[in-house]
Formats: C-alpha cells, structure tokens, sequence
C-alpha cells in the first residue's frame, strides 16, 4: 500500500508524540510506510519545523547506522508566561486558603489539561538530561509527576508515609520536616528504583524542603542520584533546605487575617532552559 505524505506525516507525528525521548530509527518509518529514507528525512524536517513554530517541541536527529530521530517536549517562552500567569491567577483566589498557610490545589491537580502543561513546562526544563525515574511522595504530588514523566518516557517512583503489604520489602528512613522539624518516615519498595538510578525529584508544594531532602536521603540507600528537582509552588521560607530547584510559583505572601495570598511566577524564568521560537500553541 502506498501511502501519501500526508499521510505518513500524520502517522508519524502521532507516533513520535506517543515515543517521546526514544530513539526512533528511520528504518521504522521506511518500512511502515514502503518509502525511501530520504523521503522520510523530508518528512521529518516538515514535522520538526511545525513542532518548534507552534511550541509543542523539537526532533533531534541522531547519525550513523544506529541512529535516529528522537522527539522532546519543549515549550516557547511567550506561551509557558501565559500558563503561569493564569495558574498564579488562579492560586491567588482566598478560598484556596487552609490553615498553616497552606493552599488547597487539587481541583488543578485533577485536571488533565492543566496537569498536561504543567508536566509539559516541567519536562522541558530536564529535557537534556539524563533522566531513569521520576520520584515523588504520596499523595498530591503523583498527579505531577505522571505528567512529567509522560513527557520524558520514565517510569514514576511513589515514595509512602507507611509501607503496604502488596509492596514486598522496603527500605525505610527518617527525616525531619523543614517546617515543623517534626521527626517523620519514608517508605519505598525495593522493586520501585533501580541501583544507580539518575531520578527527578517532585514536590507539589515545598516550604521548608523536608520532604526532598528526605527523598535524597532515600536515594542514598539504592545509589541513585539526584538528576533535578521540579516544585509546582514553592513558599517563600526563608530556612529553606534546599537550594537547586526549579518551580513553576512562588507563594509569596499570605495574610491569613484578611484572607489574602500574594503568588508570582517562580525561578522557572530565571533558569537556563533552552525555548523554542516561533508562534505559540
């Protein structure tokens, strides 16, 4: 059957979307679709062009016989300030208030279209990196990390308060939470990360930096290594643990007298993440 470019350009962008950060040799396409290589490198140089104008990301073409093409979400500057400007927007209303200063955020993390995007922003901020695993603790930051590690093609690591029988054997530890140096645990499976493991470390809201250290002590015990941190809202604690990290808002000020939250964009800006060009999504 022979198909037309149209045709195979559609299939392979919805291939290439549903493979990202995996090296896709020209022979697959060349085959699927009965066309010559250099029909498909014609093919492929159009997609790359749309990707990059519209921010949805960019193809990176790998030589030789075992090489390749290989897809990584990436966004443009002007749309991912236009996503954090209304997810700020959003944080601010004063019915997101909760006790201790914290705010209520699960109505965004259940929401596929933002939680799409944010993973999006995020996975775009590591997309050069070399990224095995993508670790958060239970329960609210598991929404955000399955969205980064859609986008980077990694499985996601579930870190627990209290461990499960239908887990096997754990490796357990304690840490001292960064605001109320409360002394508490960490549970993972054994089977959950693999030895040496390189893992992006994800928290949906970081005061006193607890937690992540808490997790990079985790990683201590199956070798692994720290490959980034991604905060969706980060406090403005002064004691803060930790010091390298990329977060999407910061919550700035809150005023639980006059039930007022002040939030602004985060350091995502002030990272040296590499944006695509072109007209926005």
């Amino acid at each position: 059957m022979k198909f037309r470019r149209s045709e195979r350009i559609i299939d392979m962008t919805h291939y290439l979307l549903e493979h990202p950060h995996q090296l896709v040799s020209l022979t697959v396409f060349a085959e699927r679709f009965g066309s010559a290589k250099s029909s498909i490198s014609e093919d492929l140089a159009i997609i790359k062009e749309t990707f990059e104008k519209r921010g949805i990301g960019t193809l990176q073409t790998v030589p030789g016989a075992a090489g390749g093409v290989k897809f990584y979400a990436r966004v443009d500057k002007e749309s991912a300030k236009a996503f954090i400007s209304e997810l700020c927007r959003q944080i601010e209303n004063p019915g997101r208030l909760l006790p201790g200063g914290y705010l209520y955020i699960m109505d965004l993390l259940g929401n596929p279209a933002t939680m799409n995007k944010i993973g999006k922003l995020l996975a775009s901020a590591y997309a050069d990196k070399k990224i095995d695993a993508v670790m958060t603790v239970a329960a609210k930051g598991i929404p955000i990390a399955h969205a980064i590690a859609a986008h980077l093609n990694v499985p996601v690591v579930v870190v627990r308060r209290d461990s499960k029988v239908t887990e096997g054997p754990t490796v357990s530890i304690n840490y001292v939470s960064g605001s109320t140096k409360r002394i508490q645990a960490m549970v993972l499976s054994k089977r959950s990360l693999k030895e040496g493991s390189k893992v992006l470390l994800v928290d949906d809201f970081m005061k006193g930096g607890g937690t992540i250290n808490g997790m990079i002590s985790l990683l201590s015990e199956f070798n692994a290594s720290v490959a980034g941190i991604a905060v969706l809202v980060e406090a403005a604690y002064p004691d803060c643990l930790i010091d390298d990290y990329i977060s999407l808002v910061k919550l700035q000020d809150v005023n639980e007298k006059n039930a007022a939250i002040t939030v602004v964009e985060g350091n995502y800006f002030t990272k040296n993440i590499e944006f695509l060009e072109g007209t926005s999504e």
